[in-house]
């Protein structure tokens, strides 16, 4: 028995599907701009849609897109008159009824003479000469010709009108080419009218593609895309037919008329049409929209597909704005994108619509209800964000960054353990540690004689306090902050000192507490996407008793109070806790607070104000403040109070360390 051969493997492109080893799209400075509008004011909904506007990633946005669309808008609509048919036929007449009178001027006979009596008595109208020369024995052959190509440039315009691309076809046509168009026309009602009663027209259609399609050079694929095309040109007719004046469009629409009647098509057309609205409703049927308004005359076919241009470019225009109620990504036509600007246009449509979805696939929003939200993981994000903005202006002034030097140096050690919890920075008891791991696996063969630690098992020493310190960061959440242009940099210096202490130095806690008539504790969640409180008042008395809650459920850490606020209080929470407010401040409001003040420093902490406001009642207020407190006063100009906040809570991490 030979030995099999081993199998062998061939190796190539992957093709099926996405890349699944390419990397996640990136969306962080996307993450970042949507956050930035958030935190000054903005709504999830109106920041993704702002960016979507400006574009990303090198990518051109929808305003930029929009621009190029109504820049070809403008140029279509200098594409030429729409009149042109309707002149051509008067010029071809003219010289008709020329030659024939040339014809008959030389002849003395009396029906000479009867003859140019009913030249003289025609109608004044085009559409009414034509039909009344229907008829007409020429004794001119150059105006036998002329009338004749009148009769042909009708058969060709006025098809071309409803079928594109049929002016050439129906050159030079003979009988037999007519009567393929009157054939086509039947089996395309047939057609249309079984779509619209539901049946299943795929072998219809086929077979109809197979015998007519030479009429339709653009080779649609399915019933719907045949449909759909003939429908918007048919509506786009009637566009163009109510941007001619009404004499205009009385006489193009008789020599219309006149010319489906000749054919035999008539009956067929006005079928065909009504079959067409039926299907496509929802298109702006005998609506008047815009024409082209320009100085070359545009025979009805040309005209016909300048307005149907011109109402596609609209559309996309219109989609591309996304300003109207429930306005999406998926509202914009891509096939219409790329046909009006080229492919490069549908890419950035595509990437633009990439980002949307990768913002919600990846975590970073969620839809509830309809509205977008930002999730903890983009809350995260901006939080670093900003953290890592105000180190760049630290490092940047010299001052640099702070961590902990001494981790485990956490107090005097009891002499018992306690399981390890992230953050911690007591020392491991490595012996508990070790005897955890042999007790976890002391029913497990060991094959290497090893003893294998999890994280379960670690332990740390217990100390008699801790090197914590307990953070109560109010802002102002006042109207006057968003007038003064500092609620965005308010909110972003709150994320930044929570993002700080609770990644870098864990064993801190931090409470974010906003006050305008009364005073809340915010959540980073909640924090981005707040708006400023429309009611009166800053109640920093009870965002102070909020913050000396706080203080008092770590008792054990070091407590820091920052204040951030550009007036003084003009409102208090009365006894019974209803607030009340007033302006200018009552010598009570500036009583309660004070003392509230004097509470908050018993307790050990210090009180550091960030006044963004150079009032100087606010200034005398705020030094009188930090002096009871033994705390210090900063007027950090707006872009700089996340600098200033941050550098604040790291000095006196310093300070406390050093006691």
């Amino acid at each position: 028995m030979s030995a099999r051969r081993p199998r062998g493997y061939r190796y190539g492109a992957w093709r099926g599907g996405p890349d699944p080893l390419a990397p996640p799209y990136d969306l962080g400075n996307a993450v970042d701009e949507i956050g930035d509008s958030v935190l000054a004011g903005s709504g999830v909904q109106e920041a993704l849609r702002e960016l979507l506007r400006r574009g990303a990633e090198g990518r051109r946005g929808l305003d930029e897109l929009r621009r190029s669309v109504r820049d070809r808008l403008r140029k279509a609509r200098s594409a030429g008159r729409v009149d042109g048919t309707l002149q051509e036929v008067r010029e071809l007449l003219d010289r008709a009824l020329d030659a024939e009178r040339r014809e008959l001027f030389p002849d003395p006979d009396d029906t000479a003479r009867l003859a140019e009596a009913e030249l003289d008595a025609l109608p004044e109208d085009t559409s009414g000469a034509v039909r009344a020369l229907k008829d007409w024995s020429w004794r001119s052959a150059e105006a036998r010709q002329a009338y004749e190509q009148i009769q042909d440039l009708l058969r060709r315009e006025v098809l071309d009108s409803s079928f594109a691309s049929m002016k050439q076809a129906l050159q030079n046509a003979t009988e037999g080419d007519l009567q393929a168009v009157k054939d086509m026309v039947a089996d395309l009602s047939r057609l249309v009218d079984a779509h619209n009663r539901g049946e299943d027209t795929d072998q219809q259609f086929a077979d109809f593609m197979a015998q007519h399609g030479q009429f339709f050079p653009d080779h649609p694929q399915t019933v719907e895309e045949l449909i759909d095309s003939l429908a918007r040109r048919a509506a786009a007719q009637e566009r163009m037919m109510a941007g001619l004046s009404p004499e205009q469009r009385a006489e193009l629409a008789d020599l219309m008329a006149q010319t489906m009647e000749d054919m035999g098509l008539a009956s067929e057309m006005a079928h065909l049409s009504d079959a067409l609205r039926q299907a496509r409703p929802d298109l702006p049927w005998g609506q008047r929209g815009q024409v082209p308004d320009g100085e070359q005359p545009l025979g009805m076919g040309d005209a016909t597909s300048a307005v149907a241009e011109l109402a596609d470019l609209e559309a996309l225009s219109n989609q591309l704005s996304q300003g109207y109620a429930g306005a999406s990504l998926a509202d914009v036509d891509e096939e219409l994108l790329e046909r009006a600007l080229g492919r490069s246009a549908a890419d950035d449509l595509a990437a633009l619509r990439q980002l949307e979805r990768e913002l919600e696939r990846q975590g970073y929003l969620n839809r509830s209800g309809g509205t977008l939200e930002l999730s903890p993981k983009a809350v995260r994000r901006l939080g670093a964000t900003a953290l890592r903005r105000v180190f760049a202006q630290l490092d940047a002034t010299g001052r640099g960054e702070h961590d902990v030097a001494d981790a485990g140096a956490a107090g005097e050690l009891t002499g018992s353990s306690r399981e390890w919890r992230f953050g911690d920075e007591q020392p491991l008891d490595v012996v508990r540690t070790v005897k955890n791991a042999v007790l976890r696996t002391a029913g497990a063969p060991r094959t290497d004689g090893r003893v294998r630690i999890a994280v379960e098992d670690f332990e740390v020493v217990e100390t008699e306090r801790r090197t914590g310190a307990a953070v109560a960061l109010l802002v102002d959440l006042s109207y006057s902050m968003a007038l003064r242009g500092t609620w965005g940099a308010a909110k972003s210096t709150a994320m930044a000192l929570h993002s700080l202490v609770t990644t870098r130095f864990p064993q801190d806690a931090i409470e974010i507490i906003g006050f305008s008539s009364t005073a809340q504790v915010l959540r980073p969640e909640t924090l981005a996407e707040l708006s400023v409180d429309t009611l009166q008042g800053t109640n920093l008395q009870h965002g102070l008793m909020l913050a000396r809650r706080f203080l008092a459920r770590h008792r054990d850490a070091e407590p820091v109070v920052l204040v951030v606020t550009d007036g003084e209080p003009t409102a208090h929470l009365e006894d019974d806790g209803t607030p009340f407010f007033c302006w200018p401040p009552m010598p009570e409001t500036i009583a309660r607070t004070v003392a509230e003040v004097e509470r908050v420093a018993r307790s050990g902490a210090t009180v550091n104000v960030f006044a963004l406001d150079p009032d100087p009642g606010l200034v005398h207020f705020v030094h009188d403040l930090t002096q009871r407190a033994g705390g210090r006063v900063f007027q950090p100009d707006t872009e700089r109070l996340g600098e200033y906040v941050v550098a604040d809570y790291l000095r006196t991490r310093r300070g406390r360390r050093s006691r």
